[in-house]
């Protein structure tokens, strides 16, 4: 078949546009406020992400291939290039299932945003801090749009959106922390745009499904460090019919919206759709275990009292965690429904200390998870993207009593968002793991008080491990 060759690309450079232009004053109060939170939660993520066997792999394996000491691996006292440590940071930070996720866009932003941001101010030292802040929130923008033009089918036809949609994000947020000019903000987008990639396969238990994230981040700081030295990318990265993101990563021209990707540039802040998590499991699981804690709240009932629970969801939900579970490491753990209810259903959480190896086959969480029953409901799958962690949950006890709870999304969801004080407590509790307090306290403060800083290079000092 024959495609016509065009350049056409008002979607990539509207993009460019805004990332280019982006100024700190433009920003509204409330988005700057956000955006320190949603920061903090993701170092926090990462700094417990150091001690994790995947990430002890990674930073071993490419420590032996690469002796340069440009960049800090947080939360040790490790130095690697900063592509490698882009990789390793951002794998860090995806690396527990503790992440933020936007969820109508499907994608964990500050994984892929923040490894490439913070290592451009260890190559080019000087960003201030509202430079800073504006070039996050250049790349918070930038991904969850790619993600709602894409739709739920992005992810239902297999491709990680997480780690595929990231690209544009960190090319995004290291263009602007680069200060580049339009035409090499597109050509950065356009470099990353054909680097992405990620499946879903890796769910079922692979420790790359970690790495996803981190490679995301990689490639976007590729994109903009070579496009600051007159390197090219595609022009039409997005728009293009064939071979552009969108048509590629789509089984069908009908199944995507341009439109979605420069809409509300100003006025709508996707950095404001973006959710935390409190459950260190996967984000589809979140809205169940709310609606699980919410029913226990009216009436007191433990792993012995129920007899079945039937969770009705979105197509999504099912596919991606509705599975059977079978043992196949951390990761299917984290990402499996039944699995997740019957750990909160034992231990009343489902934080990072009930998700342990010795857990992941242990026969009572198997044979709780067997009186989980996973449906779908495609009135819910039709309410779109939106309401894609949206479920109807049936708790049948031993008793003869019948509960029902509908949850929208889980606690510190985007409509509901956390306060100050959870999102700090969050973060104290993971980052406590690693290091000492008083240097969390340290950590905390510098992030909290961003746009009074004079060098935001001092966060990634901050990091180091003694």
């Amino acid at each position: 078949m024959a495609h016509e060759a065009t350049n056409d690309n008002p979607y990539t450079r509207g993009i460019a546009e805004f990332v280019s232009g982006l100024q700190y004053e433009a920003i509204p109060a409330e988005v700057l406020t956000r955006i320190k939170l949603l920061m903090l939660d993701s170092i926090g993520c990462a700094i417990y992400g150091a001690d994790l066997e995947w990430t002890r792999i990674m930073r071993n394996t490419l420590g032996k291939l690469d002796t340069s000491n440009g960049c800090a691996i947080w939360a040790t006292g490790q130095r690697i290039s900063a592509p490698h440590a882009a990789l390793i940071n951002g794998t860090q930070v995806q690396g527990f299932e503790l992440d933020d996720v936007h969820r109508q866009g499907v994608l964990h932003v500050g994984a892929v945003v923040l490894p490439a941001l913070i290592a451009i101010t260890e190559m080019k030292p000087g960003m201030s801090g509202k430079e800073f802040l504006a070039s996050a929130v250049a790349g918070y923008e930038i991904g969850p749009r790619v993600g709602i033009a894409m739709g739920a089918e992005h992810i239902a036809q297999g491709w990680h959106s997480g780690a595929t949609l990231g690209v544009f994000s960190a090319a995004a947020g290291a263009a602007r922390g680069l200060k580049l000019d339009v035409d090499k903000t597109v050509h950065a987008i356009g470099i990353a745009g054909t680097q992405s990639a990620g499946l879903m396969a890796a769910q079922y238990g692979a420790m790359v499904k970690r790495m996803h994230a981190g490679r995301s981040s990689q490639s976007g700081l590729y994109g903009a460090l070579l496009a600051e030295q007159g390197f090219t990318g595609i022009l039409n990265v997005l728009e293009s019919e064939y071979g552009g993101f969108c048509s590629t990563f789509s089984r069908s021209q009908d199944r995507f919206d341009l439109k979605e990707l420069t809409a509300g540039f100003g006025e709508v802040w996707q950095t404001m759709g973006i959710a935390l998590k409190f459950y260190s499991c996967v984000g589809s699981n979140h809205s169940t275990l709310d609606a699980i804690r919410l029913m226990q709240e009216e009436k007191a009932f433990g792993k012995n009292d129920v007899e079945k629970i039937i969770v009705r969801g979105s197509q999504v939900t099912m596919d991606h965690v509705g599975w059977k579970y079978s043992p196949q490491g951390l990761t299917s753990a984290q990402l499996n429904l039944p699995y997740c209810v019957a750990t909160w259903l034992i231990e009343g959480d489902c934080f990072v200390d009930q998700f342990t190896e010795d857990k992941v086959a242990d026969p009572e969480r198997m044979a709780l998870a067997e009186i989980v029953e996973v449906q779908h409901d495609e009135e819910i799958t039709k309410q779109g993207s939106k309401r894609r962690h949206k479920v109807h949950v049936e708790v049948r006890l031993k008793d003869g009593t019948k509960m029902n709870r509908t949850v929208e999304a889980g606690r510190g969801n985007e409509k509901n968002f956390a306060s100050e004080a959870d999102v700090v407590e969050k973060f104290e509790k993971l980052a406590t793991h690693v290091l000492p307090r008083p240097q969390v306290e340290k950590i905390r403060d510098f992030m909290l008080g961003l746009d009074k800083v004079q060098d935001a290079t001092q966060l990634s000092k901050l990091l180091v491990k003694s």
